[in-house]
């Protein structure tokens, strides 16, 4: 509404408030109670999906949550037997863009660590194993990708995007996260908490 100079500011409050009676406002008033419903039942359904850490068990100083699958070319793996080993856990898909710069860093921090017996296993996360397969081969990837059809690992690790990575140390207790792609300097400073 254009306001005019000669108006009284109260003259129209007192009309707008006029409009507004007992019966008009019901209307506005469950709107805004069902909107704050959907909004409760939104984080409940969220903290549902993404439980906390203490209740999930992912926590840096914890035991890794365990994968167990199958890996693109079929092979059974489990985590556990990695064991003795620093594991990288590198939640992935090949339409990830970062994916991309991670695979050729990957490649090569496992050779120049391969005396410390480093790991990587990949975990998809969204894409199908036949574009993934596509992808392993374009980019000469060696370590295990283990599908993830159900998201129960991706429920498991609260990986929230791609690339999503977690270093684990020998005995098998997670000591850094990080979220989104890892860099060389990135790399090396979550690398020393699991190396020792």
């Amino acid at each position: 509404m254009l306001h005019s100079p000669d108006v009284d500011d109260r003259h129209v409050e007192g009309r707008v408030a006029r409009h507004l009676t007992p019966a008009r406002r019901r209307p506005i008033l469950v709107a805004v109670a069902a909107a704050a419903i959907v909004t409760l039942l939104v984080i409940v359904g969220v903290r549902l999906a993404f439980p906390s850490p203490a209740s999930s068990g992912i926590a840096r100083g914890q035991p890794a949550p365990d994968i167990t699958g199958t890996t693109l070319d079929g092979t059974p793996f489990r985590l556990a037997d990695l064991r003795g080993h620093p594991v990288i856990i590198n939640f992935w898909g090949p339409s990830c863009v970062p994916c991309r710069s991670e695979f050729p860093l990957f490649t090569s921090k496992l050779a120049e660590h391969a005396a410390d017996g480093l790991v990587v296993v990949g975990v998809l996360m969204y894409d199908t194993p036949t574009e993934a397969r596509a992808f392993v081969a374009q980019f000469g990837a060696t370590w295990p990708t283990v599908l993830d059809p159900d998201g129960r690992l991706r429920a498991a690790y609260q990986a929230v995007a791609r690339p999503q990575s977690y270093f684990v140390d020998r005995s098998g207790v997670l000591r850094a996260i990080q979220i989104g792609e890892v860099v060389s300097a990135d790399f090396e400073r979550q690398y020393a908490t699991i190396a020792r």
